[in-house]
């Protein structure tokens, strides 16, 4: 009995002495310890996500992958497969598990290594959240005491909640939603068991164990927690033996875009961090709602890049990008050419070799395997068979230099051989023979009542080039400036029925010593020609008269007003044929003006930015087209665009500017005529305008054009400005699928609008433009723009800003003609007549 005595009072003692030494440890690391209350407000890493207008992710930037999940849309599965294996007590314990304790404690006694952490769940949120991984034993003990502290603080749901949330997973995966997304391509809801068990155990080791760095590590670490997933009874036998048997199949997945809009994800993300800072532009949670419209954006993507093929084709095939092997052809009395091979590689070598490559866009990698009369068999990257048509083929004459290409092939044999590495892609169910685009493009369309981006291509590629030319190419804008010196003549008493002498000009600057000889592209001069027919079909040398006339400080004073800098605009007569250099951006809004009725809108992309809490901290409030804007929009008053040029103004030169689409005149007359963008009249809306341009030796070429909805810019030419897009020559395999001759603004930049335009169009219907006040419309005589009282086809009506009007009839005399340069124009004008 005194032995049971002395045994209970050494157990007392020791109790005591245990309390004592926990409670003394406890008070010594309390100020070491970081106050748990604040998991009530934690914040989970979030990456920042761009959208659409409609909804559709652009893109994700953020280091930490995470995909934040409420414990209910986590599948039950998932988290017992986490409970078997981590934490099979985890509802029972208070935070620690005793047993688990005891049993590294043997270890610790045994072998004097702490090899087993036996943590609950809630220690590893307490050392995810507050501590290292480091295996030091007080850094054990202070883990047991915020464990303790968490239970007290939270339920057992959002402990397992917000654990599942920021357990790390490899991969900069956090969290099981994102993992699901990054090792499965999947959501939690579509993961399969044996998924399941593969994610419930990375925790050990995310790094060695996850299932694209090792397959086999990643089996034998998901069959461990299927088998505690069957002793548990989250699973029955049948699903265990089912689950073991799937095979480990997984590949590194980027986050689900289903909107390609890469230039635009970019320009939110440098605005995002300019606002906000990196670390928290990339941490919480953002979402940023973009103006793109996903529809519109695809079509501008596809126009785009189609219009750069097009190009391409017509200028020749500069050969494969490769060559596995080498084949001789030998002629034979066969229908088909016989060919011997030396070191053909095996089929699963060619398969290989294909797996290493990368296509871009939608070219696909493949190899050349037989080559007939006019088609060619080939081996796409993924194994597949496809034979190349002749029509797949045909275009594919030989690149000389970007002026001259080579003869039309005849064959196939002429443009293929065996064992070539060439790209391919699909077109209209027809498989063509491709390469990457030498030329660049960007494409940008706006809505000129607010400037809100709409669409936005600022290359082919952004995985090829991250170089945004819509917002960084200043480029030579050639004709595209036209619109804006004349408008300036609108502004000093020049009328659309104003008539200028379209003749050549023959300067001598006596400083150089040269003359200077401007001309019109094509070369063809029609005497006297008024201002409306003259800007319709982008006569040169008339807009060099209205500079002239106008005088060059009161022209680039009207072009600062459309948004254009001072610095890029060269004071002197070159600037009337486009020698300024400005972005496809600045251009398109300067084109807004013509389109909102006169006012200098804003481009803008980033609508509105939520938190992670769905709260708005930013929204757009864009300055819109309207002469007054003194409503409000519920609480938010609505900010009026500054008025740049009069509403009779703006309206005249989008008139104007319809008729470089329908031309003008009667061709049954045989007095009809065309502007430079004819072929848009096939898009059959009255309500389009629009301006080519094409700068000196073709190296930039332009389209520029709208609506009332829309404002839009298309530009292709060479990264390389010194480059010119030359020309192409007549392919006899094509006819009339061609477009042969000199590359301009109407062959080769307006290609791409008038494609995006045809897709996009009914979903703006045609609006009848009302001519605002103070515009009358008169009827004159088309060849000396005076008054008529004729109603043939010598006249027209015309509009007029009103007390512009002419004020004599047509006569048999020499028509008032505006010079506004010297007598010497007047002199060249009377005698044409």
């Amino acid at each position: 009995m005194s032995w049971f005595k002395k045994l209970i009072i050494f157990v007392f003692i020791a109790f005591l002495v245990g309390v004592g030494g926990i409670a003394g440890t406890y008070f010594w690391l309390r100020a070491d310890l970081p106050d748990v209350a604040t998991l009530k407000d934690v914040r989970l890493q979030t990456p920042m996500q761009v959208f659409t207008a409609d909804g559709e992710l652009i893109s994700q930037f953020g280091e930490q992958r995470r995909i934040p999940l409420r414990l209910d849309e986590m599948p039950p599965l998932l988290i017992q497969a986490f409970l078997a294996t981590e934490d099979t007590r985890f509802y029972e314990h208070p935070g620690i598990d005793i047993i688990g304790i005891m049993r590294a404690a043997t270890v610790v006694a045994t072998s004097g290594e702490l090899s087993q952490g036996a943590s609950t769940i809630t220690q590893q949120l307490a050392r995810n959240f507050f501590l290292s991984r480091e295996k030091k034993l007080i850094r054990k003990i202070k883990e047991i005491f915020l464990a303790i502290h968490i239970e007290q603080l939270l339920t057992k749901d959002e402990i397992l909640e917000l654990y599942l949330n920021k357990i790390e997973l490899g991969h900069r995966a956090f969290g099981v939603g994102a993992a699901a997304q990054v090792y499965f391509g999947k959501t939690v809801q579509e993961l399969t068991v044996d998924e399941m068990a593969i994610i419930a155990g990375l925790p050990k080791a995310p790094s060695v164990l996850n299932p694209v760095r090792s397959a086999s590590n990643a089996r034998a670490r998901r069959n461990v927690v299927l088998g505690r997933m069957l002793d548990t009874g989250a699973i029955d036998r049948a699903t265990y033996d089912a689950a073991i048997a799937a095979p480990v199949t997984s590949r590194l997945h980027g986050a689900q875009i289903t909107a390609s809009a890469p230039y635009i994800a970019e320009m939110v993300r440098q605005q995002m961090v300019d606002r906000f800072g990196e670390e928290v532009a990339y941490t919480e949670g953002f979402r940023v709602y973009t103006t793109i419209n996903s529809k519109d954006q695809a079509i501008a993507r596809r126009a785009l890049q189609q219009n750069l093929y097009d190009y391409d084709e017509r200028h020749g095939y500069r050969g494969p990008v490769a060559e596995l092997w080498q084949s001789q052809l030998q002629q034979s009395d066969a229908a088909e050419p016989v060919f011997t091979e030396k070191n053909r590689p095996e089929p699963a070598e060619i398969n290989a070799y294909l797996d290493r490559q990368q296509g871009i866009e939608d070219l696909i990698p493949a190899i050349v395997l037989d080559v007939k009369q006019q088609s060619a068999m080939v081996l796409l990257k993924g194994g597949q068979l496809q034979e190349l048509s002749w029509d797949g083929l045909k275009w594919a004459r030989s690149f000389i230099t970007d002026e001259r290409q080579g003869t039309a092939p005849k064959t196939a044999a002429a443009i293929l051989k065996p064992g070539q590495h060439i790209l391919v892609r699909q077109q209209d169910e027809l498989w063509r023979l491709s390469q990457i685009p030498a030329a660049s493009s960007a494409l940008v369309a706006i809505d000129p009542k607010d400037g809100a981006i709409r669409s936005l291509v600022g290359g082919y590629s952004f995985a090829q080039s991250q170089f945004n030319r819509v917002t960084q190419a200043k480029r030579q804008v050639g004709s595209n400036i036209k619109p804006f010196i004349y408008s300036a003549a609108l502004e000093h008493n020049y009328t659309l029925a104003s008539l200028m002498n379209d003749a050549p000009i023959h300067h001598w600057d006596a400083g150089a010593g040269i003359a200077w000889r401007p001309r019109n592209s094509p070369a063809v001069y029609d005497g006297p020609i008024r201002i409306r027919e003259a800007l319709a079909k982008s006569k040169n040398v008339v807009s060099i008269r209205l500079l002239r006339g106008i005088g060059i400080d009161a022209t680039i004073e009207q072009l600062l007003k459309f948004g254009f800098s001072a610095t890029d605009l060269p004071r002197n007569e070159t600037l009337a044929l486009g020698s300024a250099s400005s972005t496809p951006l600045e251009v398109v809004t300067g084109y807004a003006v013509f389109a909102n009725g006169g006012f200098l809108v804003q481009p803008y992309v980033v609508d509105k930015v939520l938190n992670a809490e769905d709260k708005v901290i930013f929204q757009h409030q864009p300055l819109l087209a309207c002469e007054a804007c003194q409503e409000t929009d519920g609480e938010t008053p609505i900010q009026a665009a500054p008025r740049v040029i009069s509403a009779q103004n703006a309206f005249l030169i989008a008139d104007a500017l319809k008729s470089s689409i329908w031309g003008g005149g009667d061709w049954r007359q045989g007095t009809g005529w065309n502007g430079t963008a004819w072929q848009l009249q096939n898009l059959r809306r009255r309500d389009l305008a629009g301006k080519t341009g094409t700068t000196n030796d073709s190296k930039d070429t332009w389209f520029s054009g709208f609506n009332s909805d829309l404002a839009v810019t298309s530009w292709v030419g060479f990264d390389d400005a010194n480059r010119s897009l030359g020309r192409a020559l007549w392919n006899a395999n094509l006819g009339r699928e061609q477009s042969a001759g000199a590359e301009s603004g109407a062959r080769t930049a307006m290609p791409a609008w008038q494609s995006f335009m045809r897709q996009i169009l009914p979903a703006y219907p045609e609006k009848t433009v009302t001519p605002p006040v103070g515009i009358s419309s008169v009827r004159i005589d088309l060849t000396t723009g005076l008054l008529s009282r004729s109603t043939d086809h010598t006249s027209s009506f015309e509009f007029f800003k009103l007390g512009t009007e002419p004020t004599q009839y047509v006569s048999g005399s020499v028509p008032q003609v505006q010079f506004g340069e010297n007598n010497q124009q007047k002199q060249e004008l009377e005698e044409l007549f």
